[in-house]
């Protein structure tokens, strides 16, 4: 039986995260050699639009606001509309200034790293915030080959936990509350 390189995979991806946050004070010029560098290139070429004409939206919102953004990302990356609307609904509770204790933002609560590699300037814009992070969940279930709880747990504690085998609890509770909702919005649409 060969080694279990589940955790040194763990440890080596977080002193990987470290030395990210290392050199962001340490170098002006960050160096272009990492898998989150790499993705940073890739989504510049993809901006999501600025300055969206719901841009004044504060506070609470609802799905029929935001019908045709939540259609509009359905459509182009390929996620059912009730799926976002019930993230939407867990997440932050249709709050655009939504922010959690871990300082996840807006309506679909993106982390600011995962907004920046995404190409969101604006968390707090509705419309950038939606495609964002119907975006990161359209490439999860990608990843996951379309099982939507494991990418609903990867949206929630991030695809390393998932990969490793080490989904919390919270995540694991997390996505099941989704997918009940998700199911009840189909079944009504």
């Amino acid at each position: 039986m060969g080694p279990n390189l589940t955790n040194v995979s763990r440890i080596l991806s977080r002193i990987d995260e470290i030395n990210r946050q290392f050199n962001m004070y340490q170098q002006t010029e960050p160096p272009k050699s990492n898998f989150v560098d790499v993705l940073n290139d890739v989504s510049n070429k993809n901006k999501i639009p600025r300055k969206s004409a719901l841009n004044n939206i504060s506070g609470k919102t609802s799905y029929s606001e935001l019908q045709s953004v939540i259609d509009e990302c359905a459509e182009k990356y390929n996620i059912d509309n009730e799926l976002i609307r019930a993230m939407i609904q867990v997440e932050s509770g249709w709050q655009t200034n939504a922010v959690s204790n871990k300082g996840a933002q807006g309506l679909m609560q993106l982390m600011p790293r995962t907004a920046a590699m995404l190409g969101v300037e604006d968390p707090f814009d509705p419309v950038q915030n939606i495609e964002g992070g119907v975006r990161y969940i359209s490439d999860l279930t990608d990843k996951y080959r379309g099982d939507i709880e494991k990418a609903l747990a990867a949206y929630n504690a991030g695809p390393a936990r998932v990969d490793s085998g080490n989904i919390p609890e919270v995540s694991k509770r997390y996505a099941r509350n989704i997918m009940a909702i998700y199911r009840k919005l189909r079944q009504v649409s």
